[in-house]
């Protein structure tokens, strides 16, 4: 059976044409697709347009240094997996230091060796593929969310909405970027697990009955087992099953408390309520944005919600996504 396999794209951002040209002939056995540039300007507009697969990288780039460029190629969710090594002869250890701080999976190993360079090569570009599989198998399930949204005008786009709000959420509050980057897909895996629910209690219009809503409170628990076996999603684990705890102890599907709820779910908690009000359902008008933060602002000591994160939501108003204006 005949397959068409990906050519591979190595980027090679250094000042230094005759490094470039050892390097390119050293790689010429090898089906990557090299491209040169010569300043770190160009180095971001090359990674911008298309995404490598592997970079080379002088960290002292001529416009933009190499630290700066591995910095943002690690902080952003779209390059954080590419691999990067580093052709600077660094003599100076706390460069280096800074150089594994930022992200460098490698240092190029002077004089140059074709197969300890083509063995390291091969290495990064086999674990890049392993992060790309995995992104593959995430995107499966947001597109399954997706569909399930779908089906209810009413519900379509909260998963996205909740995603996003958390993570304007954990930027007020001055969460990490790997903090921002678990509530983003656990917002939007939050409400997967109501691919299990029965289509006639998630589109029920009117009141559920009580049975109805004891169905319906299984989603976080159903999310959970299905979101277990994809170890890449294990971090938001804690999002997509506690997100309907409450801390007075009376949410499900754990019965939760206080510090016992983990606080990336105390976050996506805030998000999703303030979403369902604030949106249209079947049997009632979503609220304004004023009277769900006067709602919020008036429940911020009843053990409901995260003090914290309520003030954070209720500073926000002037800044909520658009999607709220």
């Amino acid at each position: 059976m005949n397959s068409t396999r990906k050519v591979q794209q190595v980027l090679i951002a250094d000042d230094n044409e005759e490094l470039f040209l050892a390097l390119a002939d050293l790689l010429k056995p090898y089906p990557y697709e090299l491209q040169w540039v010569k300043n770190g300007e160009a180095a971001i507009e090359a990674i911008r347009k298309r995404k490598p697969d592997l970079l080379f990288l002088d960290l002292s780039l001529p416009y933009v240094s190499g630290f700066e460029i591995c910095r943002q190629l690690k902080q952003n969710i779209h390059t954080h997996f590419v691999p990067i090594l580093v052709t600077t002869e660094i003599k100076d250890p706390e460069d280096r230091l800074k150089a594994i701080e930022l992200g460098v999976d490698d240092f190029v190993s002077y004089p140059l060796n074709q197969a300890e360079l083509s063995t390291r090569i091969k290495y990064l570009l086999q674990l890049k593929s392993l992060h790309d599989d995995l992104d593959t198998s995430e995107s499966i399930l947001f597109s399954l969310v997706e569909a399930l949204e779908a089906k209810d005008p009413f519900t379509s786009g909260h998963s996205r909405r909740v995603a996003q709000l958390s993570c304007e959420l954990a930027r007020q509050l001055g969460l990490s970027v790997v903090d921002i980057d678990l509530l983003r897909k656990g917002g939007l895996l939050h409400d997967i697990g109501k691919i299990g629910v029965k289509e006639g209690v998630l589109l029920k219009e009117g009141k559920l009955d009580d049975d109805e809503m004891s169905h319906i409170k299984t989603h976080p628990a159903r999310g959970y087992d299905i979101c277990l076996p994809l170890k890449s999603l294990e971090p938001c684990l804690p999002i997509i099953r506690s997100h309907h705890e409450r801390l007075y102890g009376k949410g499900y599907p754990d019965g939760l408390k206080d510090d016992n709820i983990p606080m990336l779910a105390r976050i996506t908690a805030v998000a999703d309520a303030f979403d369902a009000m604030t949106e249209n359902r079947p049997y009632r008008q979503g609220m304004s944005v004023e009277r769900a933060l006067s709602i919020f602002s008036k429940e911020i000591a009843s053990g409901q919600w995260d003090p914290k994160v309520v003030k954070a939501l209720i500073h926000l108003k002037e800044n909520l996504p658009q999607e709220y204006a």
